[in-house]
């Protein structure tokens, strides 16, 4: 069986912002290949092909990996140093999605290699416009390394 290539990853453990995340992407059609994950350790699990997805095959990258900081277990900048400190995974393109408008949070995920740093609109409407234009940039207009 073939194994679906997930165009978005998105690491998210409000369900809220998750499920409204995932209707703007939809909803602008740039993207049906999401998966949801909500932790740390499971986005980890994923990546690396360990836990609960031991076998996955590593070389089938997200193209963006859309990442919400504040999270039970592995918190997101966690899981941006593993990514970024990685050679097989260094390369993806990483969000920070987040509401947190810190300054240490936003200087530490630049530092750490973060490709874009995003404060989560309160807004529906915004938030829904937002994440529709992040969708479009990454997957259609954005080239990444091959």
């Amino acid at each position: 069986m073939k194994q679906q290539e997930i165009e978005i990853l998105l690491v998210e453990d409000n369900e809220n912002d998750a499920e409204m995340t995932i209707l703007a992407l939809k909803g602008s059609k740039v993207s049906n290949q999401i998966l949801h994950l909500k932790n740390g350790v499971q986005a980890l699990d994923y990546l690396f092909s360990t836990g609960e997805h031991l076998g996955r095959v590593v070389d089938k990258k997200p193209k963006v990996i859309l990442l919400d900081l504040k999270m039970p277990k592995v918190n997101g900048i966690e899981v941006l140093t593993a990514i970024k400190s990685n050679p097989l995974t260094k390369e993806i393109s990483v969000v920070i999605l987040t509401s947190s408008k810190e300054d240490p949070d936003i200087k530490t995920c630049y530092a750490l290699g973060a490709n874009s740093y995003i404060v989560k609109p309160v807004d529906f409407e915004e938030f829904h416009k937002a994440v529709a234009d992040l969708g479009v940039y990454w997957l259609l207009l954005n080239q990444p390394p091959v």
